[in-house]
């Protein structure tokens, strides 16, 4: 675990999980552009900010082409994030972020926006969505990663052991 620690790096001072070891081409590219700590993180961070804040200034079109833009780049970022790194939140921007650039940019194509004009406010909200939905992951998990609950159960398989079981003699997970 050491090891896969520092071949990715810890992501955000901590706050994520290191990524997985990268076991193909792909990963490996995705690994070495992505920006996950440090000035490359905060700079991806303001460029985001930069678009939104840039967006409201431009006619209609452009505004939404813009917004679009900005929700792309969070989206993107947030679900190769979680590919590499099951971050939980990443899970709901992901989403939520590509499925707002879908919106705004199907927007941009008709020349007027299809959620009323609302495209940064939906994106604050998925922000606020995904946030709250980490800390309850992680408060019920004690993780902020994403995993399979019947991990451990295989775990225990492989290692011989027998996997847990309920009251009534079931075997947890049910399948």
């Amino acid at each position: 675990m050491i090891m896969a620690e520092e071949e990715a790096g810890r992501a955000l001072w901590g706050w994520s999980p290191p990524a997985r070891p990268a076991a193909t081409p792909l990963e490996r590219q995705v690994d070495r552009i992505l920006p996950r700590t440090g000035v490359p993180c905060a700079l991806y961070f303001l460029a985001v900010i930069a678009l939104l804040s840039i967006a409201p200034h431009l006619p209609g079109r452009g505004d939404l082409a813009v917004d679009g833009l900005a929700a792309l780049a969070a989206g993107s970022w947030c679900a190769l994030n979680f590919w590499r790194c099951r971050q939980a939140h990443c899970v709901v921007n992901g989403v939520g972020w590509l499925g707002l650039a879908l919106v705004a940019f199907v927007g941009a194509g008709l020349g007027h926006s299809v959620i009323g004009g609302y495209e940064q406010p939906v994106f604050l909200g998925v922000l606020v969505t995904a946030l709250a939905f980490e800390g309850v992951w992680r408060s019920a998990r004690g993780t902020n990663a994403v995993t399979a609950r019947a991990q451990h159960v295989s775990r225990s398989r492989a290692s011989g052991e027998a996997p847990a079981r309920s009251d009534d003699g079931h075997r947890f997970p049910r399948e």
